[in-house]
């Protein structure tokens, strides 16, 4: 049986990969981990079909280095050891880890002293967040690289690559097709090599047009705008439309995102907004946000959009405060301008001079917490609004109590 389009045109070098400009292209770090002969462990995470294994096994093609691949779902600790005794044999081994968020405790257990070792160079590949989903004791030893949606005209380029190689012989294709498989197609290339070879077979004189690709699949075509590169400007567009408590906007802009089918980017960003933008004026927003997360991923689309509707109704209609993230990025400006200071000897480790608030009324007892040359600091400015107004209460009692002499 003939093997799929998609792995036909694999690239063969990191020069062939579209797209990930941030990553691959002239002085950009894995073009020069080539240049240099060297690769060391790492985590490509990103969404399906955007070029997670070509870049890895272009990785390993340019090196020419011995290595195996394995899927951290389907292969068992047995074939975790083969190959480490393998690398063991030669001197050191690349690993390709598929599905990576899915590696258990006792494959994890057997990897991480042969990743320090460097007996094994690990290539781990992930659709998911790799800080919430793979395990930190991994995740320490690589470096992450997120590889970015591709954008039409990405898309676009790799179908012009395929119907020019020679796989698709005699394919003729109008530009209009080329344009609707890549907007059919969203992010994904290898689903629009996939929409491409079924059209091509499909036909008994491989004449590709519009008509062809609607037999094929009738998904209404959407894109983000006319040039299909405005996938960020959507989720800017949903951000700001919640942010300005817009919520007709806002759930213009979601629904543009459902349409695409991309919920791991929606998700995404509303757990920013949920933190960045409504905050302490409604602290539960988190976790009813993960809530609909759960339930959203549970049913699958079209459902999804019955949980998510809701989300966002709620979001962009629920009080707005930033203050929170903004005092802790003014602390973490003083850290990076070197404003920090000795740790007061009272609130050292196991100090006698330590005064334990819950030995005092109120469970509040005046002491020094900031160092000296910043203790009189204040990053936090509470807002009257939503549940932050009982926290402003506290914040002001307490603020109080310290400009006392008592």
């Amino acid at each position: 049986m003939d093997k799929p389009l998609a792995i036909k045109l694999q690239p063969k070098s990191i020069k062939d990969i579209i797209g990930q400009e941030h990553l691959i292209g002239k002085d950009k770090v894995l073009t020069n981990l080539v240049k240099n002969n060297h690769l060391f462990s790492m985590i490509l995470y990103g969404l399906p079909g955007i070029g997670k294994t070509s870049i890895a096994m272009s990785l390993i093609n340019d090196l020419d280095e011995r290595y195996r691949v394995l899927n951290a779902t389907n292969n068992n600790k047995k074939d975790l050891e083969v190959v480490i005794e393998e690398g063991k044999m030669y001197g050191g081994i690349i690993l390709v880890l598929d599905e990576i968020h899915r590696l258990n405790k006792d494959k994890q257990d057997i990897l991480l002293p042969e990743i320090e070792s460097g007996n094994i160079i690990l290539i781990g590949m992930t659709t998911e967040n790799p800080y919430h989903s793979i395990n930190p004791a991994i995740r320490s030893r690589c470096q992450l690289f997120e590889l970015l949606p591709l954008t039409s005209k990405d898309i676009i380029k790799g179908i012009k690559r395929a119907v020019k190689s020679d796989f698709l012989d005699g394919i003729d294709i109008s530009t209009k097709a080329i344009e609707m498989i890549a907007k059919l197609a969203g992010n994904d290339l290898r689903s629009a090599y996939n929409l491409l070879e079924v059209a091509y077979y499909s036909t008994h004189d491989h004449k590709v047009d519009e008509k062809v690709i609607e037999s094929i699949n009738s998904k209404p075509v959407f894109f983000s705008d006319k040039n299909g590169d405005g996938h960020y400007d959507v989720l800017s567009g949903l951000q700001k439309s919640i942010r300005g408590s817009d919520v007709d906007a806002s759930l213009h802009y979601a629904a543009r995102l459902v349409m695409e089918g991309d919920l791991e980017s929606l998700f995404r960003r509303l757990s920013v907004i949920a933190y960045e933008d409504i905050g302490l004026a409604n602290p539960n927003i988190g976790p009813r946000l993960d809530a609909c997360y759960n339930a959203a991923m549970r049913v699958g689309l079209p459902e999804a959009r019955i949980p998510i509707g809701t989300i966002i109704t709620e979001m962009a209609l629920s009080p707005k405060s930033n203050t929170a993230h903004v005092a802790f990025d003014e602390a973490l400006a003083d850290i990076e301008n070197g404003n920090v200071g000795k740790i007061p000897n009272h609130i050292k480790t196991d100090s006698p001079q330590y005064k334990y608030p819950h030995d005092y009324p109120g469970a509040y007892v005046k002491q020094q917490y900031l160092p000296d040359i910043i203790k009189n600091k204040k990053y936090y400015k509470p807002k009257d609004v939503g549940y932050e107004k009982t926290i402003k209460e506290i914040y002001e009692r307490i603020d109080k109590l310290k400009s006392t002499n008592d």
